[in-house]
């Protein structure tokens, strides 16, 4: 899932453990959301950007709207890899396309979209985000200039 510019999007690795699965071994369907969010936040950090800061600055990111469509299985100790690709970005929210592949053969499993909210953490009102952490966002090498925006 290269983005236009060839750039490829934030990847997280990550293993199917037995609390993933069903009693037939397979990734339960909600678990799916749970790795996608797992990419988001380690993608943060890895722009560094950690949540508990984010806290402490009176910040949070919250899914306004999620949307998945499975393709196929994932089981017991398969090894994932997770996108995070920015695909939108706004003055309070942000959009990310996600995939879920098995690294063994790169099947897609799971994919989706997912518009994130920036919030105060003590009102849960929006937000704008930070400058810092909107122009480290805004300089992704995924992500065009016309998706950028200044209203939300």
């Amino acid at each position: 899932m290269p983005a236009q510019n060839g750039a490829r999007p934030f990847t997280y690795r990550c293993r199917v453990y037995y609390e993933d699965t069903d009693a037939g071994g397979i990734v339960y369907y909600v678990n799916y959301l749970k790795f996608m969010e797992r990419a988001r936040t380690e993608r943060l950090r890895h722009m560094g950007f950690a949540q508990s800061e984010l806290v402490g600055e009176n910040l949070l990111f919250v899914v306004h709207s999620s949307e998945a469509r499975y393709h196929a299985p994932a089981r017991l100790d398969d090894e994932l890899n997770v996108s995070a690709e920015l695909i939108e970005l706004n003055r309070a929210s942000l959009r990310f396309r996600q995939q879920v592949r098995r690294a063994a053969d790169d099947a897609l499993l799971c994919e989706g979209q997912f518009l994130v909210a920036c919030v105060c953490a003590d009102s849960l009102k929006p937000r704008a985000m930070p400058e810092a952490l909107r122009s480290a966002f805004a300089h992704d090498p995924g992500l065009s200039q016309q998706e950028i925006k200044r209203g939300s």
